[in-house]
């Protein structure tokens, strides 16, 4: 056990598990306003149990989507990639103008982007691509991308062009 003593007859009581503090002279005016701790700190253990938990079910839901990644070419990864880019864009816009949107939708998306580069990144290190020049082919890469509207945007414009068709046919 460990205890250590200050001037103004306070103590600070360490055990393994909890953490008190005892003052018997709180009253007392000084100039060194010193740490107080106002509850008990639970057990590290139960944070451990409940943590494991929950990371087991998180890292089966990664392997599966591993899996899908992996059974697509490297083409058709650029193409998602390009794709949920385009999508975090059209996000940050409707961030932007205050529309109504899903603030998890942003963190899902960046490690899905992440989780596909990481899985063309071990294809190249299969292939034997050093970082150099694994570097160099993604700069070509993102130059060679033609610029396209994403998904979500394409249903968008279809949806008003639907619109006013309809409103052209009935007038």
């Amino acid at each position: 056990m460990l205890t250590l003593s200050s001037s103004i007859a306070s103590s600070i009581t360490v055990t393994p598990n909890k953490t008190f503090l005892t003052c018997s002279s709180f009253s007392h005016k000084s100039s060194f306003n010193g740490v107080r701790i106002a509850h008990l700190l639970p057990s590290p253990a139960s944070f451990r149990t409940t943590a494991t938990r929950q990371s087991v079910v998180m890292m089966a839901k990664r392997e599966e989507e591993l899996k899908e990644i992996r059974a697509k070419t490297t083409e058709e990864i650029n193409d998602e990639i390009v794709d949920l880019k385009g999508e975090l864009f059209m996000l940050r816009l409707q961030r932007s103008a205050r529309n109504e949107f899903k603030s998890s939708e942003f963190r899902r998306m960046r490690k899905r982007v992440a989780r596909m580069l990481t899985v063309k990144r071990e294809r190249e290190i299969d292939d034997g691509v050093g970082k150099r020049l694994s570097r160099k082919l993604d700069r070509q890469w993102r130059k060679s991308i033609v610029p396209r509207p994403p998904p979500s945007l394409k249903k968008l414009q279809e949806e008003e062009a639907a619109e006013e068709a309809k409103e052209s046919a009935s007038a």
